[in-house]
């Protein structure tokens, strides 16, 4: 008798306990999904300049498959519910991961996380998302835009926005493809010296007018200028520089697209070398480069020709001191680098 209540009650409570587990699992609801990831991978926006069928590899000291842009370690990946919680963040690799997205529909923002100057400003509001750079400062610089503020040249950065992602389903793993577009795009600079290039030993330069930011959601730029300071390269016909930006202010993103209305007619470029001659002199050259830009207002290739140094007393060694080599007092100063997420 003994033994059969004690069949008995065990029997009960294996009942309850696999009841347990099925009122447990009805709780476990994740809903899960895998992101892929691929990259377009432009430097430039053709507005009609035919860069690629006329490239010269050796006047922009690169082929035109070199200068796109590289692929990022990790990404960021930010989910706004519908209900207009709080949003949540995910990690991803390159090449994308799982995540769960719980439920209700989302908007979700993605962008590279690896960056070293890039700097994202977070908002509650998903529109509200940019990205800037940080300030970097010369001493030798006049203004060359009146309150701009001087800056770094953005890192490559990568985007990708999906509105209205629907609810994943229950128990199951949703597949996702994201296109990760560029948010920053390319200029090679190039200074073509007619005379005197022999006596240059280091240089830089300077480009007035650029983007402040952009709105990671769509790629459109806000209406804030800079000027992004950037080292050069001294070449055996003057001196050239390979400058990214965040392109043009004012412009429309077109959700990444390459369609875009004209520049804002008011607005204006310039383009700044100063270079360190072998005597420690530095001589400066400015030019505006308006034109140029507005033809090509997300990458491209800018030039200013015709510049020159003289040596006053027709000797090329005549007082030249071959060990400058750096800018000593005049180095550019920049922020620390900040962190993003």
């Amino acid at each position: 008798m003994i033994r059969r209540y004690y069949y008995i009650i065990m029997c009960a409570l294996v009942a309850v306990a696999a009841s347990s587990c099925r009122e447990e699992l009805c709780y476990d609801h994740y809903r899960r999904s895998a992101i892929t990831l691929d990259y377009e991978r432009e430097w430039e926006r053709d507005y009609g300049e035919g860069l690629l069928g006329g490239w010269n590899a050796e006047d922009c000291g690169s082929s035109y498959d070199e200068l796109r842009p590289g692929l990022p370690e990790s990404v960021s990946m930010v989910v706004y519910p519908e209900n207009d919680s709080l949003p949540s963040l995910y990690f991803l690799g390159r090449d994308g991961g799982e995540a769960d997205l719980g439920a209700g529909q989302s908007d979700i923002l993605f962008y590279n996380n690896d960056t070293e100057y890039v700097v994202i400003e977070e908002s509650a509001s998903l529109p509200q998302v940019s990205a800037t750079t940080t300030t970097r400062s010369r001493s030798t610089l006049e203004p060359m835009h009146v309150g701009e503020r001087t800056v770094s040249p953005p890192d490559v950065l990568y985007g990708a926005y999906i509105n209205e992602v629907p609810e994943p389903s229950v128990h199951a793993t949703t597949p996702m493809a994201v296109t990760m577009h560029p948010l920053v795009y390319t200029y090679v600079i190039r200074y073509v010296f007619d005379e005197g290039v022999e006596f240059v030993r280091l240089a830089r330069g300077a480009l007035a007018g650029m983007a402040e930011k952009v709105y990671l959601h769509n790629g459109a730029t806000a209406p804030e200028s800079a000027t992004v300071l950037f080292d050069c390269e001294v070449t055996s016909w003057g001196v050239l520089a390979v400058v990214k930006t965040f392109g043009v202010p004012s412009f429309p993103g077109d959700h990444y697209g390459r369609e875009g209305s004209e520049v804002d007619p008011s607005l204006d470029f310039m383009l700044n070398l100063e270079v360190l001659c072998s005597d420690g002199s530095i001589k400066t050259f400015s030019q505006d480069v308006t034109t140029q830009v507005r033809r090509q207002p997300r990458g491209g290739v800018l030039t200013m020709r015709g510049l020159y140094l003289i040596d006053e007393d027709h000797q090329v060694d005549s007082g030249f001191d071959v060990t400058v080599d750096d800018w000593g007092e005049w180095v550019d100063v920049e922020l620390p680098s900040i962190e993003v997420q």
